[in-house]
């Protein structure tokens, strides 16, 4: 009678299975915190929501080879400086406004969502909005009437009205403006920024 060899025993490769799954185990822990690290408001890549008191524009990096955000002088959004805390209150009031109005069932936010609407990742920095100095207003004229103040730039699509308050309009701007400071790696590619007063 043949002896299976010690290699091909169901035993060896059981013992095999249970390391191998408790080994990834292990990385996956150590890759999760090590994620939420540099995925955390205030660190290094997503600057913490006081940003939204500052400029922020796009700049060609040549030894990354693509567009990143850069922070500039202050820009205070709706002409008030915010503390922490009330960047916060009011990004995250964009934030929850924007799961609340499903808004990714027609939109992408950070490569997440869907593609009949315009990617909404830097939104802040979109060209559509003409000129810095209207971008604000001109946001949330168009949440609060999108039929009124909306563009569709030669297609039919159109941005049903949401029902969004002035308050909610607000919160969604200072959203858009705190994502579009997140260094995504040159995501989305091939983003043409709305035109940039100085700082160049």
């Amino acid at each position: 009678m043949n002896k299976t060899p010690w290699w091909a025993s169901e035993s060896f490769w059981r013992k095999v299975a249970v390391w191998i799954t408790g080994g990834m185990l292990v990385i996956l822990i150590f890759l999760t915190f090590d994620t939420v690290k540099k995925i955390t408001a205030g660190s290094s890549r997503v600057p913490a929501y006081s940003v939204i008191n500052k400029r922020i524009y796009y700049r060609f990096n040549p030894e990354r080879g693509f567009m990143e955000p850069v922070i500039g002088d202050d820009a205070p959004l709706f002409g008030k400086m915010l503390s922490e805390e009330e960047a916060e209150k009011l990004v995250s009031l964009g934030k929850m406004t924007i799961q609340a109005k499903n808004c990714m069932n027609c939109h992408t936010l950070l490569g997440n969502g869907a593609y009949y609407a315009p990617d909404l990742t830097k939104a802040w920095l979109d060209q559509g909005w003409g000129a810095e100095s209207v971008r604000e207003n001109m946001m949330v004229s168009f949440l609060m009437d999108p039929k009124t103040n909306g563009r569709g730039y030669g297609t039919m699509r159109r941005m049903p009205n949401l029902g969004i308050t002035e308050e909610e309009a607000h919160g969604i701007v200072a959203f858009l403006k705190w994502m579009s400071s997140i260094d995504t790696n040159g995501f989305p590619n091939n983003f043409k920024t709305i035109p940039q007063e100085g700082d160049q």
